[in-house]
C-alpha cells in the first residue's frame, strides 16, 4: 500500500470513529432524557406502575450497553436479546392483557414461545464463549 493511500485510511478511520462517538453519545443522551422523562411522568403520577418499572430495565439495560461499547468498542449480542427478553416481557405482562380472548391465547404462546427461545440462544451464547472463547477476545 502506498502513502497516500494509507494517509486516506487513517482520515477515514477517524472520520468514523468521530462518527461513532458522536451517535453514542447521541444515543445515550436520548436513552437518558427519555428515562428521565418517565421518571418525572411517575413523580407526577405519585406511583410507579409495574409497566413503568419494566420500561426503566429497558433504559437501564440500553444505558449499560452504551457503556460497554465505550469501555470495550464491543456491542455483546447477549445485552440485545436482555433487551429484547425484557421488552417481551413487558409485552406480555401490561399489553396481552387488553387483547380480545379469541386471540389471546395465541399471542400468549407466541410471546412465551418467543422469550423461551431468547432464553435459549442467550444460554448457547454464554455456553460457547465460556467453552471457545469469543473471537473478538483474539483480536488486540
Amino acid at each position: 500500500m502506498n502513502i497516500k493511500t494509507e494517509k486516506v485510511q487513517s482520515i477515514g478511520n477517524v472520520f468514523v470513529d468521530i462518527f461513532h462517538y458522536l451517535a453514542l453519545f447521541i444515543i445515550g443522551a436520548t436513552v437518558v432524557w427519555s428515562a428521565g422523562h418517565e421518571y418525572l411522568e411517575m413523580m407526577e403520577k405519585g406511583y410507579a406502575a409495574l409497566k413503568d418499572i419494566l420500561l426503566l430495565f429497558i433504559y437501564l439495560e440500553l444505558g449499560a450497553m452504551i457503556g460497554i461499547y465505550f469501555k470495550t468498542h464491543r456491542l455483546p449480542v447477549q445485552f440485545l436479546i436482555f433487551i429484547a427478553i425484557t421488552a417481551l416481557s413487558r409485552h406480555l405482562v401490561i399489553d396481552v392483557q387488553q387483547v380480545s380472548d379469541n386471540f389471546h391465547l395465541y399471542l400468549l404462546l407466541s410471546i412465551s414461545g418467543a422469550i423461551v427461545l431468547l432464553s435459549g440462544a442467550l444460554f448457547i451464547l454464554t455456553f460457547t464463549a465460556n467453552k471457545y472463547g469469543r473471537p473478538e477476545d483474539d483480536i488486540h
